[in-house]
């Protein structure tokens, strides 16, 4: 999400990069993530401008809510994460507040029982929780020079001097790290978090000088003794900063935002299409398993015509789902999950295409432009996937030598979950619709 001035309204909220299950500078010593993860953030709802959704939306009946639909419908395939973006601890005039020791804290309207009630409730239906914060100093914690526990020192002890705007809307004043209470500070907000048994960290609007703030939060999350997904976001992070992260994230964001900030989640060219060009950049910064592109939210839930819509057809979000499973993003639905439609459910819960993602293996791009191929190796198997971006039906002919591949190939279409039969040389998608793909398994 981006934070902007209209209204302070919206946050910059994207994510990215894994804590690699407790990391911190050694943590690719310790056991990491090895797949990546699945479930549903709330910012594609708290971006739409449509009737009733916006940053207001964010309350606790509606999280509540947002976890029996993820439970109900999802979480049998994998969908566990529910993630609460930016406004979790912020009034409903977006003013942000921490507790006195600068440890964020549920805001007492949207959240009235408090967040660690929040987290059993999400936990009792057999899913993990969520939190957002931003990288750097919140200004607000500056201001009122909390004292950090278990230190002598006091917020403004930690601000670099002179005091310098960081992350990517300059929103919060850079850390001196070299004052140990810097971490101790970190130490002490996810201790709590550990307390009230959140499973996910993003932190937003991370740029290359925000590299040592989340080597920080992951050392944090290793000193708390739980394991917590660390995603570093923003919309993007900037490329410069992804070997640095790397020891330190669980998953990077490399895209803009997906939504369109209107009164859908999404549109294709705001900004689904991005993708395609952007992904390719990013393939030689990320290394599955235990350092993962992610790509957004996917605006796949709701097309029925009650509640937000996702503003993309059935053919372009089948197109989101395989590109996200052959990229091994993290797989997080956005949207009004209470409205989740049969179609949807369909795509998002495809065994045979979460298994690509969860493969936790990279791509290659074969071919750029409109009509786009990529293919990746699990295994025994290779998997093609041909993308038509333009704006007509097209067909897309591979050569098996593209594919690196020799002799007769047994071919099955993973989305559509049927048998093709066996090929010699190439083979041909005919008619793929425009914005739409194939995805084909072959052995």
């Amino acid at each position: 999400m981006r934070r902007t001035t209209r209204h302070a309204a919206f946050i910059a909220a994207a994510t990215l990069p894994l804590a690699l299950g407790l990391s911190s500078g050694t943590a690719q010593a310790k056991t990491p993530y090895i797949k990546p993860f699945m479930g549903w953030s709330s910012w594609s709802v708290e971006s739409s401008s449509r009737d009733g959704y916006g940053t207001r939306w964010l309350n606790e009946g509606n999280i509540k809510n947002a976890a029996d639909a993820l439970s109900g419908k999802l979480a049998s395939a994998g969908y566990k994460y529910l993630n609460i973006d930016a406004g979790w601890n912020f009034d409903y005039d977006w003013n942000f507040h921490t507790d006195a020791n600068g440890i964020p804290d549920a805001d007492k309207e949207r959240f009235p029982s408090g967040m660690a009630s929040v987290s059993d409730y999400v936990h009792g239906k057999g899913l993990k929780l969520g939190l957002y914060g931003a990288a750097g100093l919140e200004k607000e914690v500056y201001d009122k020079d909390a004292p950090i526990l278990g230190t002598d020192c006091t917020a403004q002890d930690i601000a670099a001097k002179p005091l310098t705007p960081t992350n990517k809307w300059g929103g919060n004043w850079k850390i001196d790290y070299s004052n140990p209470c810097a971490q101790a500070y970190f130490d002490s907000i996810v201790a709590r978090y550990a307390a009230w048994g959140v499973d996910f960290i993003k932190i937003d609007g991370v740029t290359k000088d925000n590299v040592e703030d989340i080597k920080a939060w992951s050392t944090a999350i290793d000193h708390s003794g739980r394991k917590m997904w660390l995603s570093a976001s923003a919309w993007p992070v900037d490329i410069e900063a992804a070997d640095g992260l790397k020891p330190h994230a669980n998953g990077v964001r490399i895209d803009t935002d997906i939504e369109c900030y209107c009164e859908t989640t999404s549109t294709w060219t705001s900004s689904v299409d991005d993708r395609f060009s952007d992904l390719p950049k990013w393939l030689n910064k990320v290394q599955a398993p235990h350092y993962f592109a992610d790509l957004d939210a996917m605006p796949i839930n709701n097309n029925s015509g009650s509640g937000l819509q996702d503003g993309i057809d059935d053919v372009e979000r089948q197109t989101v789902m395989t590109f996200w499973s052959m990229a091994s993003s993290p797989l997080y639905v956005g949207g009004d999950i209470y409205f989740l439609d049969d179609k949807a459910k369909a795509i998002l819960t495809n065994p045979e295409v979460i298994a690509v993602d969860q493969a936790a293996v990279l791509p290659r791009q074969v071919r750029s432009g409109d009509t786009q191929v990529w293919t990746k190796r699990v295994g025994d198997d290779t998997y093609l996937a041909v993308y038509n971006l333009g704006s007509e039906a097209a067909d897309i002919s591979v050569t098996f030598k593209e594919l690196g591949l020799r002799g007769p190939q047994k071919l099955r279409d993973v989305a559509a979950r049927k048998d093709l039969g066996t090929a010699k040389r190439s083979w041909t998608a005919s008619s793929v619709a425009a914005h739409g793909s194939r995805l084909i398994k072959l052995s």
